[in-house]
């Protein structure tokens, strides 16, 4: 009996399997109506197999589940390279380093990143100018010196803020803000000041909920500690609720430089377009250029495939998945390394 019974599960395994396969093979190939099919019999398959064996199943579906997310993650990170090899045999470094006067100039085959990737520098700075104090700020308030009845409703508008559209805060950018400081400052349009300002009000809800939790952590008995010597409220906040968190806050802070960085719609309905480096001089704010997000967004819809302008499109792609990838891994190592000083391993 128990043989039969391992060799049903072994069937009902390698039946699921086989079909899930079969039907993730058929759309890489481009074959929907064998692909259907395929994942008609990967669900028939699965349906017996719960009723048959359901924790079998469960171990199975999630497994699969979690196999397909990074099967995607892979085959999204491969599909951008290999789109971008053509620019990159074409330019080489100089697309991203500033050769040559790093022009960029469709009809003369001249392709240089380096103006996006300075206005994507200079709108996050000024992000982070603006989401790095009012979030740490806000997230100290909410965890330390709010009382329960306020801090139950601050805390949920704060997070409301994420749920706002980002074509919503760029919209109040281009009618209220653009007009209102081009005229009292006469400043250009579309300034990489007013883009990295409205986008680090979008980031401040990241910034605001990861950094409260970072500051929530910190063991009640560490501060009843510091209150215990004589020390007030405030002398335990800045001496020990801070320093213990900070690996969690500094977290926090990448996080939202991450969400500017990848920042679309907000920072394309504000922004003048201008391919090149801003005027006077390169630390210029007030002036316009234009970012590796609003590149792409605004240029991806009048672009032939196959040219190496689309390919230029998927090199910024590359450059962006590279370096916020590499933001969301830092922020990791640092969130574990506090949570390791918490729990007393460090």
């Amino acid at each position: 009996m128990a043989e039969e019974t391992d060799r049903l599960t072994l069937v009902l395994v390698v039946a699921q399997a086989f079909f899930a396969g079969g039907a993730f093979v058929s759309l890489l190939a481009t074959r929907s109506s064998l692909a259907t099919s395929f994942f008609f019999l990967f669900l028939v398959s699965s349906g017996v197999s719960w009723v048959l064996r359901q924790a079998v199943t469960a171990k199975i579906l999630t497994f699969m589940m979690t196999a397909t997310v990074l099967a995607t993650l892979g085959l999204i990170v491969v599909f951008l390279v290999i789109e971008a090899i053509p620019v990159f045999r074409h330019t080489g470094l100089e697309l991203f380093l500033p050769f040559d006067g790093a022009n960029w100039s469709t009809s003369a085959g001249e392709f240089s990143l380096v103006a996006m990737i300075w206005g994507t520098v200079l709108t996050t700075l000024v992000a982070v100018v603006v989401a790095a104090p009012f979030g740490i700020a806000g997230a100290l308030f909410i965890s330390e010196i709010a009382p329960e009845w306020l801090k139950s409703f601050v805390k949920p508008s704060v997070e409301i803020l994420a749920g706002i559209p980002s074509i919503v805060y760029g919209f109040i950018g281009f009618t209220i803000l653009n007009p209102y400081v081009g005229d009292l400052f006469s400043v250009s349009p579309g300034s990489l000041f007013l883009i990295g300002l409205v986008i680090g009000l979008m980031a401040l809800p990241t910034v605001v909920s990861v950094a409260e939790d970072a500051l929530s952590s910190v063991p009640g008995s560490m501060k009843n500690g510091s209150l215990a010597v004589g020390a007030t409220d405030w002398q335990t906040m800045k001496s020990v609720t801070v320093p213990a968190s900070f690996s969690g806050i500094s977290a926090a802070v990448l996080l939202g430089v991450g969400r500017a960085m990848g920042e679309t719609m907000a920072a394309t309905v504000m922004i003048s377009h201008t391919r090149q480096l801003p005027e006077p001089t390169v630390y210029n704010v007030f002036d316009s250029t234009e970012t590796l997000t609003t590149l792409i967004a605004s240029s991806y819809g009048h672009v032939t495939p196959g040219e190496l302008f689309w390919s230029a499109l998927f090199a910024a792609g590359v450059f962006l998945l590279v370096i916020v990838t590499g933001l969301g891994i830092v922020s990791q190592i640092i969130e574990q390394r506090m949570k390791r000083k918490l729990g007393g391993k460090e």
